[in-house]
């Protein structure tokens, strides 16, 4: 495992890389770390070169600076990473906000990827009654604070929190590194981002939907109604998950996962 550091408009951004062999970039979600996806390297990067960014104000990246950014500017980040490590095209992975994210990426950079994975993720834009949630946590973090917040909304993205006590106190130590600007920075993007199901329905790589049947954050049927947009969908769906199948069932997520890439990559 190395960890290397880029300068991108001023800010320090951070990424891991391990393994070798046909690249596969894994973008984690909202109020976490490239340390989410820890299990899926040491499952996959035997077989694939993994690139596993802390996107900016999380981990080890540092937040961007100026007014509005936007999902977009965190796909010009990625953009900026390949780029450096000479990656012409790579299969993108993204996990909650980390899809957003790869859904903005492959509006703009189509011919960098060669497939696509929404991991509890959605191509739709934030409803008002979503954009009005998000709001309300904006102020609770401005009001009470980020670990006030995170305290509150993280045990809320299990099926079963008390059955997944661990993986919960695991995300509320380390979510003690975020700063109240990095977490309204995240929602503010989010809330203005644009509907991306365009890319859906024109993108013709596979795409993989992994869909929690008790996800409130990315409602199942939002998965479902999605999965059937693009051409090449590989649809699974975790009977046992909220929004954190990687956690809630490790194994059986990155089976599919890796299930996936091969398919690929044969």
């Amino acid at each position: 495992m190395q960890t290397k550091n880029i300068q991108y408009n001023n800010a320090t951004i951070s990424y891991r890389l391990a393994g070798m062999g046909q690249p596969v970039l894994l973008i984690h979600g909202f109020a976490e770390d490239s340390r989410i996806w820890d299990a899926a390297i040491n499952a996959l990067s035997e077989t694939y070169q993994l690139i596993v960014p802390d996107i900016p104000g999380s981990g080890g990246s540092e937040i961007l600076n100026g007014e509005d950014i936007s999902i977009s500017d965190y796909a010009d980040v990625i953009l900026a990473i390949l780029s450096e490590e000479n990656i012409k095209q790579c299969s993108i992975i993204g996990h909650s906000m980390g899809g957003y994210i790869s859904l903005a990426f492959a509006a703009k950079y189509p011919e960098k990827i060669n497939a696509l994975g929404l991991f509890h993720s959605s191509a739709y834009a934030d409803d008002e009654a979503k954009k009005d949630s998000r709001r309300q946590a904006i102020n609770v973090i401005k009001e009470k604070g980020a670990m006030t917040f995170l305290k509150t909304a993280i045990p809320g993205l299990f099926a079963d929190a008390e059955k997944s006590s661990t993986a919960v106190h695991l995300l509320l130590e380390r979510g003690t590194a975020f700063t109240q600007a990095a977490l309204i920075q995240y929602y503010n993007a989010m809330i203005n981002r644009p509907d991306t199901t365009g890319v859906l329905k024109t993108i013709n790589k596979p795409v993989l939907f992994i869909m929690g049947e008790h996800d409130k954050a990315v409602p199942f049927e939002h998965g479902l109604q999605q999965s059937y947009l693009p051409s090449l969908s590989d649809i699974n769906i975790l009977r046992n998950s909220a929004h954190m199948g990687m956690l809630e069932e490790e194994e059986k997520s990155f089976s599919i996962l890796a299930h996936f890439l091969a398919s690929i990559y044969v």
